[in-house]
């Protein structure tokens, strides 16, 4: 009877983080999908308005990633209220975190405005550049929405409601593809305007996502009076959450950052490079978005338990949570591997006089891609975990080691010093995540044993 007890237990922690995690995971995928339909619609439409919609993207989700650091604080402290059975520090934490997302997106807003002269600094193609500023100067007013629509995602995670932040989302890729279809196109009589229309979906969407949501918690969850006297300051929750969000920003900002110095570096191999990097970037995002879910799930089960003062609960759920990350990436690594010129081909044009030569380039950085699977996902879920028993500190320090530190250089090494080209750049990538991966996990583990 005795020996059943563990089974039962990790029976139970498997149901519920995919209770939990399935919902988040659905929701991620769709938020990309997002992005990805915007990739795919415009790859068709030109190469050349991929390239510069890669640019103006990876621009505006590093802005838009260190903002969620704000959001993604209010899902452990929320869960860990909840946990404790204190709803008004759930409220607070949630009204503090819209206040610090919608200053910090005002702030950023004039680097997206003003695009051009900054991508042209790092070197970026003159024509790009120019496509990419007529992007942002219509997209970049997104983020303020945008950043608005994680913090209610973060709540209605913590709450454990994802199943209403999957159906929202997923009316927002209806919207989203609707849109580029009527404006990139020109389709039903609308003028076609190519990545201007584009911009103008990206804007459209994220207004609907904020209402939805906001009227989801008002008539769904209206004990929590989310919105009531939110003009009000709270100093005192408006510093819990800074001081738990800032480390998770700049640990985002470090991993994005990554990624989008591997874009530069594409860039400076030519637009084709940066195409076939965009796309295949794309493919692996859509399945670390899996992680992504899993890793929010962990955060809110590792905060709830940390609530009630369960650190065995604390590591059986962990446990659970890894294994299935470790099986998704598997799966991925697989994926990859076997089938990389499918997944390439659904972005291009199969007229495109370019297409082979993308379709090259790309199947050379999936092979790269699936040597880190286990490493991208090991750091993110060690991330989740160890916000969910709110450390960040000392994972921030641990980001910027391996992200920048060894992951940048390594990408710079292998693809200019020892010339192997974009495959080098993504095996830079691995060596940076891997490093991340390892020290988070280790720190989790120890810190959960001593808990």
């Amino acid at each position: 009877r005795n020996m059943d007890r563990p089974r039962q237990t990790y029976a139970r922690h498997a149901h519920s983080v995919l209770i939990l995690g399935l919902p988040l995971v659905g929701s991620h995928l769709a938020q990309f999908s997002i992005t990805l339909t915007d990739a795919v619609m415009l790859g068709w439409y030109d190469v050349e308005a991929l390239a510069a919609q890669v640019l103006a993207g990876g621009m505006f989700f590093v802005l838009f990633i260190m903002g969620s650091g704000f959001a993604w604080a209010v899902m452990p402290m929320a869960a860990k209220a909840l946990g404790e059975g204190d709803a008004a520090q759930a409220r607070r934490a949630t009204r503090m975190g819209l206040w610090l997302s919608t200053i910090f997106a005002i702030l950023a807003l004039p680097a997206l405005l003003m695009a051009e002269p900054i991508l042209l600094a790092l070197g970026q193609p003159p024509g790009a550049a120019e496509l990419a500023q007529v992007y942002l100067r219509i997209a970049g007013w997104a983020i303020v929405p945008a950043l608005q629509v994680m913090v209610l995602k973060s709540f209605l995670s913590a709450l454990e409601r994802a199943q209403a932040v999957l159906w929202i989302t997923l009316v927002a890729v209806a919207v989203n593809i609707l849109l580029n279809w009527l404006l990139i196109f020109g389709n039903a009589g609308f003028p076609e305007l190519g990545i201007r229309g584009a911009a103008i979906a990206s804007v459209a969407v994220q207004i609907v996502s904020i209402l939805a949501l906001a009227a989801y918690v008002l008539a769904r969850a209206p004990e929590h009076a989310i919105f009531r006297r939110i003009w009000r300051p709270d100093g005192e929750a408006f510093g819990r959450v800074f001081r738990l969000g800032w480390p998770i920003s700049l640990t985002s900002l470090a991993e994005v950052g990554l990624f989008k110095a591997s874009a530069i570096m594409m860039g400076w191999l030519g637009t084709l490079p940066l195409a076939a990097h965009g796309i295949a970037l794309q493919i692996t995002a859509t399945s670390f978005m899996v992680h992504v879910g899993l890793s929010n799930a962990a955060t809110v089960r590792a905060g709830r338990a940390l609530g009630r003062r369960d650190p065995a609960g604390l590591r059986q759920g962990a446990a659970v949570a890894l294994a299935m990350s470790g099986v998704m990436a598997a799966t991925t690594m697989v994926l990859f591997l076997s089938f990389p010129e499918n997944l390439i081909g659904l972005f291009l044009d199969p007229d495109d006089p370019n297409r082979a030569a993308v379709l090259g380039i790309g199947v050379g950085l999936l092979a790269a891609a699936a040597l880190f699977q286990l490493a991208d996902a090991a750091q993110v879920m060690a991330l989740g975990l160890l916000r969910g028993i709110q450390d960040t500190r000392v994972p921030m320090l641990m980001a910027a080691a391996s992200y920048w530190g060894l992951g940048i250089a390594a990408s710079y090494a292998l693809g200019f010093v020892w010339d192997w080209g974009g495959v080098g750049i993504w095996l830079g990538l691995a060596t940076g995540l891997a490093a991340a991966g390892a020290m988070m996990t280790a720190r989790f583990w120890m810190r959960a044993w001593r808990m």
